[in-house]
Formats: structure tokens, C-alpha cells, sequence
């Protein structure tokens, strides 16, 4: 177990206690990290989100000199949404930081257009241990299209 900033204590996974489906997530956004153009931060991110068609799509975040950057997350959801895919069943986040990290809160409410309930893996550097939580846990109290 690992304690949240927030207090709250989360199991630890290890990559063998995943899902296929899980493992095939953790495995594509490791990868999708190695393409980040992080050249300011250094700050490597890669994403990869899980249709429930089964597909998946990844992203990495990209920063310019202007810190116009845009994250992993977001770029995994454009990409299925400029696709047609509206529908999501888990994404995975890779850095090699320890313990993880979690969507800034931007990217929270950005996937939260498309649903809550989905689960969010971070996953930490080689050891490829896993905390998960969905996106309502991430970002509760949300507002979302059923809000208008």
C-alpha cells in the first residue's frame, strides 16, 4: 500500500496481477513515453487509452518554448475521438517517477466528458508497479454533459 497526498491509501499491483487488457494498456503507454518531446520538464508521459471496441490509442505529452504543452492524456483521447470512438474502458499512464503520477486536472475534466466510471492505472517507472483508481475517484463532485 501507498498513501495518497490526500491521505488515502491505495493498493500497489504488480504487472503480473493485471488484466490482459490491463497488461496490453501498461505495455503501450511505456511506449508511447519513449516518443515524448519533453526537452523543458524532462518529464516523460505516455498514455494509452482503451476503447470498449478494444482498441487502443496512445499519446505522449509534447511541450514548445512557449509551455504550450499538451499531455499524454489528452492527446490518447483526441486521437480516439478524431476516430469516432466516444466510449472508454481504462486508460494507463506511465512516467519513470516513483511512486506514478496522476492526470493534472485539466486532463481530468477532459476525459470526464466521456464517462467517469473508467479506471485510471499509474503506472511507475521499470518495476511496472500499478494504483488504480477510476476518474470519479480523481475527480469527484464533477461536471459533465449530463450537468447542461
Amino acid at each position: 500500500m501507498t498513501t495518497t497526498k490526500q491521505g488515502m491509501s491505495l493498493p500497489i499491483y504488480t504487472y503480473a496481477e493485471l488484466s490482459a487488457d490491463e497488461q496490453r494498456l501498461v505495455d503501450a503507454a511505456i511506449e508511447a513515453s519513449e516518443k515524448s518531446y519533453c526537452p523543458y520538464s524532462k518529464f516523460a508521459v505516455g498514455a494509452a487509452l482503451l476503447t470498449r471496441e478494444g482498441k487502443i490509442f496512445t499519446g505522449c505529452n509534447i511541450e514548445n518554448a512557449a509551455w504550450a504543452t499538451i499531455c499524454a492524456e489528452r492527446v490518447a483521447v483526441t486521437k480516439a475521438v478524431s476516430e469516432g470512438y466516444l466510449e472508454f474502458k481504462a486508460i494507463s499512464l506511465y512516467t519513470v517517477n516513483k511512486p506514478g503520477g496522476w492526470p493534472c486536472g485539466v486532463c481530468r475534466q477532459y476525459m470526464r466528458e466521456f464517462g467517469q466510471e473508467f479506471p485510471v492505472l499509474s503506472v511507475c517507472d521499470v518495476t511496472r508497479s500499478v494504483q488504480r483508481l477510476s476518474l470519479a475517484d480523481l475527480l469527484p463532485h464533477s461536471f459533465g454533459p449530463e450537468s447542461l
